[in-house]
């Protein structure tokens, strides 16, 4: 029977930086990676080039070496207050200290000079103004690999962990189940490639599936009987305007993270994940559930005209209800039905007439959408009222300081949704009640970008090398 060190589930941003930091601490450390998707060589998305989704199993977006957001754009943020809730365990010190550790990684493995966000006259200038309209901007400096650097970035991270370091990754092997015995993790119980079921022992296991192993996760800790915590319901669409629209934001924050409280139902409504001359893009989850996404590229050639962002309204519901993953399934489930599968478009002059969007009044648009497989609908029929009201209320608030976004030919695509896990309940060293048994990253519901999510994997690492 085989043994490890530690196996680590997981090979996004959580996953990897517990094997560099742990490899970089205690060298002579025999780890196990394992992810549901392939190698980053391997994660090919035809829709990229096509167009069209083709249901790959698993998704090349969603599973793989460098994971999802990684994968998908690669945003660094710098602030402790954003992408999770790592200030919840440490002091901002140490989580900014953190920050800047995981950032050097970062640098040198590839990525560029260039962080955003720096300029804080500008910001200031920014904030003053929509503070307006009772609008929150978020500072936060931004270092953008972009999605072709994020490959090079995370590819550069593979080679040395496979070749200088006591660090094996097996691509397309799902964890069917954790061992414990007398409260002490054993193992993992795995399936390999589909056929091979074996059990592989290690010391320490620390499972780090990020958001597309989220439901398998809390699958797991009921097994277990791990205390969790219901996290947030962010649902919500992706916008798409010109990028004159949104440039005099963006050229300085690259991102703009905004807040709103909406006026009817007082709704916190975010902008997340802006992409300047960016894509619109779709995902999916467990191969079924289509749900838009957006990225954009580091070469100027591959920009668009385009900018995108998702509108997200948080929701945190309380007992009994305890299904935020099924829940946000459901509502995306409705969009790809009236699509036959896909990602829905609309208008927002159609959305405010009441009419659905189609083909002909799609083609009037003068913004010309980046994602051309979506199917023309009417999100009325998807997204419950609450929801879609928030994000008009938003939009039109938004329009303050960008002038052109409440207009009639701003693109919005649905279903965008961000499945958190249940919180699982963690010591500060983000290790869980079972002894020897860790959760770390977006799918333990502790992180919500790369960032964070490299941040816990340090965090863990760090614990295991002294043990």
């Amino acid at each position: 029977m085989k043994k490890y060190d530690v196996i680590i589930v997981g090979a996004g941003p959580a996953g990897i930086f517990t094997a560099l930091e742990l490899a970089k601490l205690k060298p002579d450390t025999k780890v196990l990676m394992v992810d549901k998707g392939r190698t980053i060589e391997k994660r090919v998305c035809p829709a990229r080039k096509t167009g069209q989704c083709k249901h790959c199993d698993p998704c090349a977006i969603t599973f793989g070496w460098s994971g999802a957001g990684a994968y998908s754009d690669g945003k660094l943020s710098h602030s402790p207050y954003v992408g999770g809730r790592i200030v919840e365990y440490m002091d901002v010190e140490e989580a900014q200290e953190l920050i800047d550790y995981a950032d050097q990684y970062y640098l040198k493995f590839g990525a560029q000079n260039v962080v955003y966000g720096l300029n804080n006259q500008a910001i200031e200038d920014i904030a003053y103004e929509a503070s307006k309209y009772a609008i929150q901007l978020i500072p936060c400096p931004v270092r953008h690999l972009g999605t072709e650097k994020a490959y090079h970035v995370l590819k550069a991270m593979y080679e040395y962990l496979m070749k200088e370091t006591r660090t094996e990754f097996w691509e397309l092997t799902k964890v069917n189940e954790i061992l414990v015995e007398n409260g002490r993790v054993k193992g993992v119980r795995l399936t390999r490639k589909g056929h091979d079921i074996r059990e592989i022992m290690a010391d320490y296991v620390v499972v780090a599936p990020g958001r597309g192993g989220a439901e398998w996760l809390s699958q797991q800790t009921k097994k277990l009987g791990i205390e969790t915590e219901n996290n947030e319901v962010d649902i919500g669409v992706r916008v798409e305007v010109p990028n004159s629209i949104m440039d005099h934001l963006t050229k300085h924050l690259y991102e703009a993270k905004l807040i709103y409280y909406s006026d009817t139902f007082d709704n916190r409504v975010r902008s997340f994940c802006m992409n300047p001359g960016g894509v619109v893009s779709e995902e999916r989850y467990d191969g079924q559930v289509a749900v838009v996404n957006g990225h954009s590229y580091a070469d100027p050639k591959l920009k668009t005209n385009n900018t995108n962002f998702a509108l997200l309204v948080s929701t945190r519901f309380t007992e009994p209800f305890n299904q935020p993953i099924e829940y946000g399934k459901y509502i995306a489930g409705l969009a790809n039905m009236l699509t036959g599968g896909g990602i829905m478009v609309q208008r927002l002059g159609d959305l405010l007439r009441g009419r659905r969007t189609d083909y002909d009044r799609l083609k009037k648009s003068t913004t010309i959408p980046t994602m051309k497989s979506a199917v023309p609908g009417d999100l009325s029929y998807v997204l419950p009222e609450r929801y879609l009201t928030s994000i008009v209320e938003t939009i039109e608030a938004f329009d303050n300081i960008a002038p052109g976004l409440y207009a009639r030919n701003t693109l919005l695509y649905g279903v965008e949704v961000k499945f958190y896990s249940s919180k699982v309940k963690l010591k500060s060293n983000f290790e869980t009640d079972i002894d020897g048994l860790y959760a770390i990253g977006d799918g333990a519901g502790l992180t919500r970008g790369l960032m964070q999510a490299s941040v816990s994997g340090i965090v863990v690492a760090r614990d295991l090398a002294k043990r």
